[in-house]
């Protein structure tokens, strides 16, 4: 079988990751890749798609590798999603799944529409939509940032 996946995948921890992929199909419209269970039932290794992207969602296995639920709401990334749908309708139906709404859909300085959530373990997403083009200058401009390496 060929290799589809892209070069980096993310791979996110639950206290259940069960009800993370049924939370993640409802939410975003990922879609289960791959599921191994072991014995008992419980996720070895689950995969998900979204568009040409994929991540992994697997089970706490150590001190170190916890869900956020389990370490105080703390986290030490965010996963990005590039929607290639309405950013309204695509908030929309992530809240009615249940994701705490963070920060509503609004327009940044680089021409995306983007918004901010946190699923029910504590993980925090954010979900972007390209809605025009930016140039560099532009981009500086509005943001008062000085931006190296524009594409």
């Amino acid at each position: 079988m060929a290799d589809w996946r892209p070069a980096l995948i993310s791979a996110v921890v639950y206290r259940d990751p069960k009800a993370a992929l049924t939370f993640l199909e409802a939410a975003f419209g990922f879609e289960l890749f791959m599921l191994i269970e072991d014995g008992q039932g419980n996720v070895a290794h689950s995969e998900m798609r979204y568009g040409d992207a994929a991540i992994m969602i697997g089970s706490e296995w150590s001190d170190d590798h916890k869900s956020p639920a389990s370490i105080g709401g703390k986290v030490t990334q965010s996963v990005h999603i590039k929607a290639d749908t309405d950013i309204h309708a695509h908030c929309a139906r992530a809240r009615a799944a249940g994701m705490e709404i963070l920060a509503e859909p609004e327009m940044q300085f680089y021409g995306d529409a983007t918004y901010r959530c946190r699923d029910p373990e504590g993980h925090i997403w954010t979900v972007s939509q390209a809605v025009r083009a930016v140039s560099r200058e532009e981009a500086e401009a509005a943001s008062g940032l000085k931006i190296t390496g524009w594409l």
